[in-house]
């Protein structure tokens, strides 16, 4: 079987939970090939984000076209692109490469409740970038910042879900883990996901690790629906076999499947 190329476009989490290294331990742990665009890097642990430093849109645009041009990819996912110049740069080597899939997570708040997306950039995030995805994966605060307006229950989940996805032209995977109760997320055709609630601090990178199973379940051939499904159980797997690292948020466990000394003790 040939194996599956997935890539990422997002920043570098230092802490290993979320970003760039998130994404690339979820490829792997999905049997796809990942490769990687760094659009910033980020000072971060588990208790926060101590410094940002954007890469340069030109690096940008040279990381995309070295992928790109030498490497067939099946499925793109967008995570933390801060800036607008850096924006232009996405949508244009999008536009022009035309990978199949692509899976924008509209990363503005770190966990930790950094804000990760300059302000005068939402609007460009807004009108350029989320209506080139197949599929944009906002959490509540997110999606309250693209329709300005407040989100407070699952029905207005199910009209805000709607609402976006006609401001976008695209689906929208609707986020609901900042309500009470179990987490369930809407999918703008009305189909809804729901996992229960763990109550643990072992979450951060959650929204990046959903957003890059979905991509490398759509390159994996999966439609929409069976890769939002399989990829929400994955995450929820993950944080059910999470273990403390740090003071703060700890990470996900990414390779739970290969845990007790590396011999895999799960199988979808």
């Amino acid at each position: 079987m040939e194996r599956k190329h997935v890539l990422t476009i997002a920043g570098s989490d230092s802490g290993g939970g979320a970003g760039i290294q998130a994404d690339l331990k979820v490829f792997s742990a999905l049997g796809t090939y990942g490769m990687s665009v760094i659009t910033a890097v980020t000072a971060q642990n588990t208790l926060g984000v101590t410094a940002i430093q954007e890469i340069d849109a030109q690096i940008v645009k040279s990381q995309l076209d070295a992928v790109f041009s030498d490497i067939r990819v099946d499925a793109v996912k967008i995570g933390m692109v801060s800036n607008q110049e850096i924006m232009d740069v996405i949508a244009e080597s999008i536009q022009r490469y035309q990978p199949p899939h692509v899976v924008m997570d509209p990363v503005m708040i770190a966990k930790s409740g950094d804000p990760l997306l300059q302000e005068d950039s939402i609007a460009t995030l807004r009108s350029v970038l989320l209506p080139m995805a197949t599929l944009i994966t906002p959490n509540l605060p997110e999606a309250e910042v693209l329709l300005g307006c407040n989100i407070t229950s699952t029905t207005e989940m199910r009209q805000a879900v709607k609402e976006l996805a006609g401001k976008m032209n695209t689906q929208v995977l609707l986020k609901g883990g900042h309500l009470d109760g179990d987490a369930v997320d809407i999918l703008s055709t009305g189909k809804e996901f729901s996992s229960p609630r763990i109550e643990t601090p072992h979450t951060h990178g959650t929204g990046c690790s959903l957003s890059s199973a979905i991509a490398a379940y759509l390159a994996l051939g999966e439609p929409i629906d069976e890769a939002i499904a399989k990829a929400k159980e994955y995450v929820f797997q993950a944080i059910c076999h999470a273990f403390p690292i740090g003071n703060g948020h700890s990470p996900i466990h990414h390779f739970y499947q290969w845990d007790q000394g590396g011999r895999k003790v799960w199988d979808s």
